[in-house]
């Protein structure tokens, strides 16, 4: 019989000084709770379930760098690990015009026995690898769907998302802006590369993962968002991995970080 585990570790004996988080890895729901909770399938395969691709892309690049990855095992909709334990959006009960029937009462002592019985340990072994070498540097990887509803259709392929920590992704930015690997896969995409600083969202919330096991501690840090109709297959999952890996670790380099 399977028990069931908040959090999957990938790579654990691996050497690099990269930790490949993923939030918002699946949609899975457990089995406590009615069947997703209250959702048609149709919703529980939106982006308001889970990161799409984000687990694939997330695998395959703590691969490329030789590194650790750990991705939560549970939908968002039963608790964000990405928002800090006061966020009001911590449990949502209303998403992109969506309500989430089984979270419409949920009170104070609901979300405090989600916390314990799901985020926390997921971060408690974010938090094992992240200290685990003196040079760690964070890469937590997201996606974001290509249109809100009622929203103009977006036209970044990446995003990177930063706040009070910049030095590694403003270079970042500069090299991927000026990545010819990039540029020939936005025009093969029929598309302008685009590189959203702190777009499509604002950099990170207090409490928010970055932020516990990054900036708290002065670890090198980046927040990638990739657009998630980009990264929908296995085979694009890798090939955007691979896109990134080496300039990833090549900026590390050039900026001796």
């Amino acid at each position: 019989m399977n028990v069931f585990s908040p959090f999957e570790q990938i790579g654990t004996a691996r050497t690099g000084r990269w930790v490949v988080t993923c939030d918002h890895a699946t949609n899975l729901i457990p089995q406590e709770f009615d069947r997703n909770l209250g959702l048609p399938p149709a919703d529980m395969s939106r982006h308001i379930a889970y990161d799409i691709g984000a687990k694939g892309v997330t695998v395959e690049l703590a691969h490329l760098l030789d590194s650790p990855a750990i991705c939560a095992n549970f939908s968002r909709l039963v608790i964000d690990p990405n928002r800090g334990p006061q966020d009001p959006t911590l449990v949502r009960k209303l998403y992109d015009g969506t309500i989430v029937p089984a979270n419409r009462h949920v009170d104070d002592t609901e979300i405090a026995r989600r916390l314990e019985t799901y985020y926390h340990p997921y971060h408690a072994a974010c938090a094992a690898h992240a200290s685990a070498r003196h040079d760690t540097v964070i890469c937590a990887v997201h996606s974001f769907t290509p249109q809100l509803k009622s929203r103009p259709r977006r036209p970044w392929q990446i995003g990177i998302l930063s706040a009070a920590d910049k030095r590694v992704t403003a270079p970042l930015i500069n090299a991927l802006q000026t990545a010819p690997a990039l540029q020939r896969e936005a025009e093969n995409l029929g598309e302008k590369l685009c590189i959203g600083d702190n777009e499509p969202y604002i950099g990170q919330f207090p409490g928010d993962a970055i932020e516990t096991h990054a900036i708290k501690h002065g670890r090198l840090n980046v927040l990638i968002e990739l657009r998630s109709d980009l990264i929908e297959t296995p085979e694009t999952q890798r090939r955007w991995a691979a896109l990134l890996a080496p300039i990833l670790a090549q900026t590390l380099t050039d900026n001796a970080l």
